[in-house]
C-alpha cells in the first residue's frame, strides 16, 4: 500500500477522530479541585554533623 497515494484519507480520517473526540469530551464536567492544607505548627529541620573532607581525602574519591 503507497501511503503516499493514500495521504488525504489519512488526513480527512485524523481530523474526523479529532473532531469526534472534542466533541464527546465537551460535555464532561471539569474536575472538582479539592485543596487541602497541613497544619503543620514547626518545619522539620535536619541537622548533619560530619566533619568536612579535606583536599586529600576528596582527591582519593
Amino acid at each position: 500500500m503507497n501511503i503516499a497515494k493514500n495521504m488525504e484519507a489519512i488526513f480527512v480520517a485524523a481530523i474526523v477522530i479529532a473532531s469526534a473526540t472534542s466533541f464527546a469530551t465537551a460535555a464532561v464536567r471539569a474536575p472538582e479541585v479539592i485543596t487541602v492544607k497541613a497544619e503543620a505548627t514547626e518545619m522539620p529541620t535536619v541537622t548533619i554533623t560530619a566533619k568536612r573532607l579535606t583536599a586529600e581525602e576528596k582527591a582519593a574519591l
